[in-house]
């Protein structure tokens, strides 16, 4: 097989499992096939369609369609389609979301890591990059975009989900058999398998490996967002991943994790992030959208 990808069938399992890492996570393809050659060939696709979307807008990367953007010094770039694709959808969660989802909050990576330690950045050094900060500021009219100097864009909280759909429609077009994409946790179910529907297990945030809840899904998408992998403890206040744009510091009494399940895995993330953007308000927030959805609040 490529460099990188595995392929078994689990014991008392009737499906393929194809893995592999790609976009910071670890990843999975359950195939309901029985040929292994046939189970193999997909595999090695979504692979190898994973790491060009990872390659594209990778914000590491010297030759990515994101470092070409934040290097641009105000002037204007032109895209491609799949970028300007994308780039429209962020411009509508950002609006939609009364400017909650903002793209250019990446950022504040400089001085937020969410690495587990309890380094939290003083107000000053937050404050100082809050000026570099606001979609409302860039200027899009595809295929161009003017991006004001100084300032970044940050694909992440789209690109993992978006490679999930992306891979499961293209699988759904090799076979009319159940496919299911999974990658850390963010999934999209093509088809179900012959026994019926999948199995998902939600990751309890206060016991790594181990699940708070069991799902089943025939088709859709599912997503979970929160602070069991990306976090900082300092003095017993536990920091979430997910920063409110307009202060550049974590959103107050949100949810230890949000899972949601909507059409796609790209709604359903959106939705779930949406939800801890909300605070102390996510359930309501997520009632509104009328999706299913389970919020963890536990210690």
């Amino acid at each position: 097989m490529t460099a990188g990808v595995s392929l078994e069938r689990p014991a008392g399992q009737a499906h393929w499992t194809g893995r592999f890492q790609a976009l910071a996570s670890p990843c999975e393809i359950l195939l309901d096939v029985d040929d292994q050659d046939q189970a193999r060939r997909l595999t090695e696709l979504a692979a190898a369609e994973a790491w060009r979307i990872e390659h594209k807008y990778s914000r590491y990367r010297d030759d990515s369609v994101v470092q070409a953007i934040n290097t641009s010094d105000g002037h204007p770039v032109t895209v491609d389609e799949e970028t300007a694709g994308l780039l429209s959808f962020a411009d509508r969660c950002h609006t939609l979301s009364g400017g909650r989802f903002d793209v250019t909050t990446g950022i504040l990576r400089r001085v937020w890591r969410f690495d587990g330690s309890d380094r939290v950045p003083s107000r000053k050094q937050v404050q100082a990059l809050l000026p570099l900060i606001g979609w409302s500021k860039v200027r899009w009219q595809a295929p161009e975009l003017v991006l004001p100097a100084g300032m970044e864009i940050d694909l992440g909280g789209l690109g993992k989900e978006y490679a999930v759909d992306r891979i499961a429609e293209r699988l759904g077009g090799e076979t009319d058999r159940g496919v299911m994409v999974n990658f850390g946790g963010d999934l999209r179910a093509l088809r179900p398998p012959r026994t019926g529907q999948w199995t998902i297990g939600i990751e309890d945030p206060a016991h790594e490996r181990q699940a708070w809840r069991q799902l089943t899904l025939a088709r859709g998408g599912l997503a979970t967002s929160g602070d069991a992998r990306r976090f900082i403890l300092r003095r017993g206040v536990r920091y979430c991943h997910v920063l409110n744009p307009r202060t550049g510091w974590p959103v107050h009494l949100a949810p230890r994790s949000v899972t949601v399940v909507a059409d796609c895995s790209l709604e359903a993330g959106l939705l779930a992030t949406l939800a801890l953007l909300h605070g102390r308000q996510a359930e309501e927030f997520l009632q509104e959208q009328g999706v299913a959805f389970w919020c963890y609040r536990g210690g």
